[in-house]
């Protein structure tokens, strides 16, 4: 396998993992789904697209059109999952919001409706700046550590 893309998702797979204990440290809840969820801390994407530019950075050089993608790709994805993302998130907070707000507009006055009971949107989709700086340096460390301990004597 590519190691450029070995280090990357081995960042991603921390970074999910990593999830777990931060929750638990911060809330005093114990949630291994966390391991699957979007956002949080670290993020994954910063995570695993920081790992690759590092790496890329030590194995083909600065100057190479290889880390000159890596890096627009990476500020893309980690813009992504702040920005975009972080806004989804908040928008659904809203809309799943508003399912009690109109209960309790028809609380006096019931109007005839058969509710489907729809599933509740993730809220957590998006992170905020320093879940996306936590997964970036800790996608250096791994892209460097990558390429020290795959690296040729």
């Amino acid at each position: 396998m590519n190691k450029g893309v070995a280090i990357a998702l081995s960042s991603i797979g921390l970074a999910q993992a990593l999830k777990i204990p931060i929750h638990y440290y911060k809330s005093k809840e114990w949630k291994p789904e966390m391991a699957f969820a979007t956002g949080g801390m670290p993020s994954s994407h910063s995570a695993g697209v920081s790992s690759l530019t590092t790496y890329i950075a030590l194995k083909r050089g600065l100057p190479s059109i290889d880390f000159a993608l890596s890096v627009v790709f990476g500020l893309i994805v980690m813009y992504d999952a702040q920005g975009i993302r972080r806004q989804a998130g908040e928008l659904t907070l809203k809309v799943n919001d508003l399912d009690e707000l109109v209960d309790k507009i028809n609380e006096n006055d019931p109007v005839e409706f058969e509710e489907k009971t729809p599933d509740k949107l993730r809220e957590m989709l998006g992170h905020q700046p320093q879940e996306v700086l936590g997964g970036a340096v800790l996608g250096i460390l791994m892209g460097a550590a990558g390429y020290f301990l795959t690296k040729k004597r």
